[in-house]
């Protein structure tokens, strides 16, 4: 019999039965990020000169916000160029946790970002700073402008866990470019500059209250979590009901990419001759009930263990 190629294009391959998870992700627009990155960096530059300028805590807040939105975007983009890359002999599974880990750090960014703004923010309530108001209403509100157009590129392109910690990122920087625009309206006609702390700590809760979302998420895809719609226990309790398995094992159940779960586990059976046939049962049993189709599975028999 001729001997196998042993190359990691062969290595990688998917053969008839096996499972058709993917190890790349395709058809990501790489554009719509690009488009959002350049109009977000663009005004992010401009927006913070301003917020200096005019010492307004509400729109440097707003524009540390945009910078960290273009950080995102920016990570979004080299994450989806990373993900699309096949996998190699080094990296057996790919690079699709790439968009994971970039939606992570971009979410521990924004949990930074809401500190320092809850901490100047307090400062000021305390000892007020005088702000100019004008400034403020009129460069908050060509940035929501902009969030604006932002948002829609983004929600226009295929979504992902890191494209939708960037789309996050940009609707609570639209809300705090609202909270800029009262707070600039408030102080220009009535002179109370302490509406500027007092929106940017509501606009800081809102923000933290998305970003947690995303981090709980990706940190739990990075951690190789059980996928949120399939119940472990169940599993391994139907597994346990295929005709002919005594008992599992060594079971772990997980995400191989997003929307793509995967089982692997010892499986103690009544006879080994009969393991093409509890195979079979179990793998329909598996797709059917809990859309997993990437199974590996090692049969045991009882005695094999003391």
């Amino acid at each position: 019999m001729p001997q196998q190629p042993t190359s990691s294009a062969h290595l990688h391959a998917h053969l008839d039965g096996d499972a058709q998870h993917a190890h790349t992700i395709e058809g990501r627009s790489q554009k719509t990020l690009a488009i959002a990155l350049g109009l977000t960096l663009l005004f992010a530059v401009i927006e913070v000169v301003t917020g200096f300028i005019s010492n307004s805590l509400a729109l440097i807040s707003d524009a540390g916000h945009m910078v960290t939105d273009a950080a995102a975007l920016g990570l979004a983009l080299l994450a989806q160029l990373i993900a699309k890359r096949p996998p190699s002999a080094r990296h057996s599974f790919g690079f699709v946790r790439a968009e994971a880990l970039a939606a992570f750090v971009n979410s521990l960014a924004m949990l930074l970002l809401v500190a320092w703004i809850v901490y100047e923010a307090a400062t000021r309530l305390v000892h007020p700073e005088p702000v100019g108001g004008g400034t403020v209403f009129v460069v908050a509100s060509i940035g929501a402008c902009i969030n604006i157009l932002v948002a829609w590129v983004l929600s226009r392109g295929e979504q992902s866990i890191n494209t939708r910690a960037a789309l996050v990122n940009v609707l609570g920087d639209l809300l705090g470019s609202i909270a800029a625009i009262a707070a600039g309206a408030v102080i220009h006609f009535t002179g109370w500059v302490r509406i500027d702390p007092i929106l940017s700590i509501f606009v800081s809760m809102l923000i933290l209250k998305s970003t947690a979302s995303i981090l709980r998420e990706s940190y739990h895809f990075l951690m190789e979590g059980v996928p949120g719609q399939i119940d472990y226990l169940k599993v391994g309790a139907d597994l346990t009901a295929v005709p002919g398995v005594v008992s599992v094992h060594d079971l772990h159940v997980w995400d191989m990419s997003p929307g793509e779960p995967a089982l692997i586990g010892h499986l103690e059976i009544e006879d080994l001759a009969y393991w093409p046939d509890v195979l079979r049962a179990v793998r329909a049993m598996l797709l059917e009930k809990h859309g997993i189709d990437h199974v590996t599975l090692q049969p045991e028999t009882p005695h094999t263990h003391p």
